[in-house]
């Protein structure tokens, strides 16, 4: 049985969950997730928990039950108490700025880079250099996120580029001058 599908979700009180027609729908404070179950997951509501069980053993089956359970999981905490990720810009002359739905970046290139912000997802310049991004929905969350950190990833010999908050640049050392 797999570890993570067995433990049962536990639904917060600000949170109102349905589940019909195979479809899982959580409701909360920050918004609306759905969630279309698999055939091979089977999802029953009782007393205040979603349990997530397989339907048979089969290897398919079995890889369905986990990432059913994550997902719901994912869609319950979304809704009640959303998903961050920070980003870091490093460089000299590099920022960002939100003007209207658009997030412009200036990134080295000889033109800004304005990348449209997705419905559903908050984008916020807290201070010069980072970059939070926020949202009920952990994939959107991420997946932003990523196309954000795309545009000039981290370079290992000065540092410089959109690098996540938590993650550790591992710098070279450059090329030693002089010699004979």
């Amino acid at each position: 049985m797999s570890r993570t599908g067995k433990q049962p979700i536990t639904i917060p009180d600000k949170v109102k969950v349905n589940l019909q027609d195979m479809q899982f729908v959580a409701e909360g404070p920050l918004g609306k997730e759905t969630i279309v179950i698999n055939s091979l997951a089977q999802v029953t509501v009782e007393d205040n928990q979603v349990i997530v069980k397989r339907v048979n053993d089969s290897k398919h089956a079995r890889q369905v039950h986990g990432m059913t359970r994550a997902m719901l999981s994912n869609a319950i905490v979304g809704v009640s108490e959303g998903f961050k990720r920070k980003l870091e810009i490093n460089g000299v002359g590099y920022r960002a700025d939100v003007k209207g739905k658009n997030l412009v970046m200036s990134l080295g290139y000889s033109h800004p880079i304005e990348v449209a912000i997705p419905e559903g997802l908050t984008v916020e310049v807290p201070e010069a250099g980072k970059i939070a991004v926020t949202g009920s929905n952990k994939e959107m969350v991420g997946q932003f996120a990523s196309q954000i950190r795309e545009w000039r990833q981290p370079e290992p010999y000065k540092g410089k580029g959109i690098k996540y908050a938590e993650e550790t640049i591992i710098r070279k050392v450059g090329k030693a001058a002089g010699g004979k």
